[in-house]
């Protein structure tokens, strides 16, 4: 017996669906906002404790670094933790989660989480969401973290540089996951890699003070370890990964046609593992190398290549010749 599909009809002859008024229509589904609720205050107070002690600690190490206050040992562990967990921010957070420039297996994609929840800089889905927003508004209203919010005058770009470098993180309304994150949300292992950043921070924070007091086997190994290897370290992590948001949009070349002011900043390619290659990653943002010129470092890119080679990573997207000839700005 089949059902009959047409639409019913009221009593004057008219469909139901012909005979709602226009109120009773669905209305027409815009954009998601772009912002979503405030941080929890608690979350929030951590923003400000991970933000200020380990700078106060990267400027209390200075006059230590001339021999008494440091080992070898602390500064082997401050270069371990600082390469897996800016690392873990480029290649995991940036261009993976965030731009999708290679596709990986599931094992990769859970490592690459945790690494980039080493760096302490907020959950995974927080992360992406900010920074598909600077993408999709760079250098414009909605931008989180444009050094250009308030104008071009040197008091409003030196107001503009606090603003993009860490100004910004003390915002506490958050960026909508829904609108910017919707495939991580619905990913089940980024989903609880989320919920976990409380205690991947504290394992980052106790791993390099566990490994100096057992290595030293004393309390002063544990608690210089604990110094140099987690708080010094984000502190050079934060300061280093905002320095693509303020000084990459201020200063540097632009050999490449972006629609915003990005820049490339060469003292900053080392440290920052490629990312200070910033033109061409605005002008090509799915592209899984940034630099590209001969001496351009990107060791990001190496580590893409490496898992590529193992077969941890597939597809990835390597910039092409002629991709790169379209975005260059013609020579004056």
């Amino acid at each position: 017996m089949s059902v009959d599909a047409s639409p019913s009809k009221t009593h004057d002859g008219g469909s139901v669906t012909e005979s709602r008024t226009e109120s009773e229509r669905p209305a027409k589904r815009g954009p998601k906002p772009i912002e979503s609720g405030p941080r929890p205050m608690a979350a929030h107070i951590t923003v400000y404790l991970f933000a200020i002690i380990p700078a106060v600690a990267l400027i209390a190490s200075i006059p230590l670094l001339w021999g008494w206050g440091v080992t070898l040992l602390d500064l082997a562990l401050l270069a371990a933790f600082y390469t897996l967990s800016v690392l873990g921010i480029t290649t995991g957070f940036h261009r993976y989660f965030t731009h999708g420039s290679f596709k990986a297996k599931r094992s990769l994609r859970i490592v690459l989480a945790v690494m980039g929840s080493m760096a302490v800089q907020g959950p995974i889905l927080h992360w992406v969401a900010d920074h598909r927003r600077h993408h999709a508004f760079s250098d414009r209203e909605g931008d989180p973290h444009s050094p250009w919010a308030f104008g071009t005058s040197p008091l409003a770009i030196m107001r503009g540089f606090w603003h993009a470098h860490m100004g910004w993180i003390f915002n506490r309304t958050l960026t909508n996951q829904e609108r910017f994150a919707p495939d991580l949300l619905a990913d089940k292992d980024m989903r609880l890699v989320h919920k976990l950043f409380g205690p991947l921070t504290i394992a980052t924070m106790l791993a390099p003070a566990v490994i100096g007091g057992l290595v030293t086997w004393s309390w002063w190994g544990a608690l210089t370890a604990f110094f140099w290897g987690s708080l010094v370290r984000v502190a050079v992590v934060h300061h280093v990964t905002w320095s693509i948001n303020s000084i990459c949009h201020i200063i540097g070349d632009r050999p490449y046609k972006a629609r915003d002011k990005s820049a490339n900043f060469w003292p900053l390619a080392i440290l920052s593992m490629g990312e200070s290659w910033h033109n061409l990653h605005h002008a090509d943002p799915t592209s899984a190398r940034h630099g590209v010129g001969r001496w351009q470092i990107d060791i990001t890119a190496r580590l893409i290549w490496f898992f590529e080679k193992f077969g941890w990573a597939y597809d990835v997207r390597w910039p092409r010749p002629e991709r790169l000839a379209k975005l260059a700005k013609p020579a004056h």
